[in-house]
């Protein structure tokens, strides 16, 4: 650990559980998965010590993965993070593919959103004037 490491503000395992949304679990698994972009701090006993720029990191992951992009597209994303300059190109093909799948998933619940609220409209009119009986009713 460099001197400007020991003196910028360490975090917790549970302090970055608390920041991310990320269990503690989930925190260790991400860690051997390979998913941060930076090696774990180790105090002099062994607990995990995070900086400011891993949750900063994790925070990214959290809304990728929620998002849905796969766990392998988040292991190459950060691999090609920690390799450093030289493949943004890379880095940019797989935010824009998985920007154009979200997109897709988007339109998609959109088309939903509007026939839900089409048959909330039409059981909200058969209601207001007293017909609703026998509305798609599969017995009738």
């Amino acid at each position: 650990m460099t001197n400007t490491e020991a003196a910028a503000p360490s975090l917790s395992i549970g302090e970055v559980a608390e920041r991310t949304g990320l269990s503690v679990h989930a925190l260790r698994y991400y860690e051997r998965e390979g998913l941060l972009v930076g090696p774990v701090q180790r105090t002099s006993g062994g607990r995990r010590r995070y900086t400011s720029l891993d949750v900063d990191w994790l925070l990214i992951c959290v809304k990728l993965r929620e998002s849905g992009m796969p766990l392998a597209d988040l292991k190459h994303f950060a691999e090609l993070v920690r390799r450093g300059p030289g493949n943004e190109a890379e880095r940019l093909q797989l935010l824009d593919a998985h920007r154009q799948r979200v997109d897709t998933q988007i339109q998609a619940l959109e088309e939903c959103r509007s026939v839900i609220a089409w048959k909330v409209g039409v059981y909200t009119e058969h209601l207001a004037r007293g017909e609703a009986d026998g509305l798609w009713d599969p017995t009738a």
